[in-house]
């Protein structure tokens, strides 16, 4: 009866302290998570993609400044991952930073795009990839307008745009 008593006061205690504290109770699903993934073959994605974008989102290719037609855009919209229609930046958000590429100051949602540590040709940068297909689209850089002091980056060939 002991035993039975104290396994009852047990579990009530238990439940009572997962409520009050969340990190004991069941992982909620946080706004940094995908709303889907999207996984592929190489060979599958070489379908998809044409060999400009391939280039860029699967090997981290750049394309060419100011050769986008996505950089002259002015219209309202938004723009989509061109490998798995992930949408990632608002119209709202652009700006011409005379980079020559695509620019925003923050992506459409939290969860829309990752940061990746890059240390590739002797530099440390953040490279911007797809939350849900994992697609090279950019780097972020730290000097970009108010109010996130944010400069994306981003490779034309690797996103679509659609008007409002």
């Amino acid at each position: 009866m002991k035993n039975i008593l104290f396994l009852l006061i047990a579990t009530c205690s238990f439940f009572s302290l997962a409520f009050k504290n969340p990190s004991l109770s069941v992982r909620r699903i946080s706004d940094d998570n995908p709303p889907r993934k999207v996984v592929k073959t190489n060979e599958e994605w070489k379908k998809i993609l044409t060999p400009s974008q391939y280039a860029v989102l699967r090997e981290h290719g750049t394309e060419r400044a100011f050769t986008s037609p996505l950089n002259d855009i002015h219209d309202h919209g938004t723009f989509y991952c061109a490998g798995c229609h992930n949408p990632l930046f608002s119209s709202d958000t652009k700006f011409d930073s005379g980079t020559g590429w695509p620019s925003f100051y923050t992506p459409i949602a939290k969860n829309a795009v990752r940061n990746i540590s890059d240390k590739s040709y002797g530099m440390v940068r953040t490279e911007v990839v797809c939350n849900v297909c994992g697609g090279h689209l950019g780097h972020v850089f730290d000097d970009g307008p108010k109010p996130t002091g944010l400069r994306y980056c981003m490779n034309g060939v690797a996103m679509t745009f659609e008007k409002k």
